[in-house]
């Protein structure tokens, strides 16, 4: 089950994702990265990274503990910016905690450079990713981190951030199990991600049972009023019934193309000057930011 612990201090939001987490600090002398209820993106991204990450968790990669955040907007009365008091007023209660990994660094394309990574590691991220229709970890945005990056310890890869997976769930009769996507440019795809590999081995262990008591650590307030349900099971038994079906479909959707490095770059090569050809002369001397990587994200500085 997840943990439940009470925040206690409210210490920086994180302005780099959508849904502008928080870290926090709570009574059990943690510290977590906070995803809030009140958000405009609602519950669903938080339960989506529990189930994702969970489902992680019980397949062997590595994922940051998630526990269940009791927040009180009091302990952040001092937040100077009015659109993130907003935020925090709305999400008084139960909210979602990731533990803080001191001093994790994103996996950018230029750590991907030469950062080693298992070719039997990276299909099994991208099986998981394929599975739970998480089409947001791409070369322009991994959501994984390296960890540890300082010590003695040898880094490894973290997945994070699973709020925008299970499309599904956004229009339930409007996607069917065996539907495929979209990862060419999946974060490990020039990895040579082994996903028939991952497939033989993962796709047994993701059993109806498994999945059942994956369901059952999302809380029934984030399953309540869900439009054609009646009931936080019913919708459980949505997620436990959709997923087992794309598990048993997985032949039809396994992604199995990806382009090497130099492929990648002549697309997004190619990619820039048709963007620049269609620019007015004006904007042409304006670099184009579309697809750029992220600035490299060190989570120690928020708590200097």
């Amino acid at each position: 089950m997840l943990r439940d612990v009470t925040a206690v201090r409210y210490v920086t939001p994180l302005r780099s994702g959508g849904s502008v987490p928080g870290v926090v600090e709570a009574d059990d002398l943690g510290t977590y990265v906070v995803k809030f209820t009140g958000s405009a993106q609602g519950r669903k991204p938080l339960v989506a990274e529990v189930i994702v990450g969970e489902l992680a968790r019980a397949l062997g990669l590595r994922f940051p503990e998630l526990v269940l955040v009791h927040f009180d907007p009091a302990i952040a009365r001092d937040e100077p910016h009015q659109e993130l008091q907003d935020l925090l007023d709305a999400s008084h209660g139960l909210n979602l905690g990731m533990d803080y990994l001191p001093g994790a660094k994103d996996f950018t394309p230029e750590v991907a450079g030469t950062f080693p990574v298992d070719p039997l590691e990276a299909g099994r991220i991208v099986w998981l990713d394929a599975l739970t229709v998480n089409v947001d970890r791409t070369v322009h945005s991994s959501n994984l981190m390296v960890w540890p990056t300082f010590g003695t310890a040898p880094p490894h890869l973290w997945l994070i951030d699973h709020g925008a997976a299970l499309v599904f769930h956004h229009r339930w009769d409007a996607s069917a199990p065996e539907k495929t996507y979209d990862f060419r440019h999946h974060a490990l795809g020039h990895y040579a991600p082994d996903t028939r590999a991952a497939d033989a081995e993962l796709a047994p262990r993701v059993t109806g049972e498994l999945l059942q008591g994956i369901l059952a650590e999302v809380p029934d307030a984030w399953l309540r009023d869900e439009p054609g349900f009646s009931t936080p099971d019913e919708v459980r038994a949505a997620y436990v019934g959709y997923l087992a079906a794309r598990v048993r479909a997985s032949a039809q959707w396994l992604p199995t193309d990806f382009p090497s490095r130099e492929e990648l770059a002549a697309e997004e090569a190619a990619r820039a000057a048709k963007t620049q050809r269609g620019r007015p002369k004006w904007l042409k001397r304006v670099p184009d930011l579309h697809g750029e990587p992220a600035a490299e994200q060190d989570w120690s500085v928020h708590l200097g």
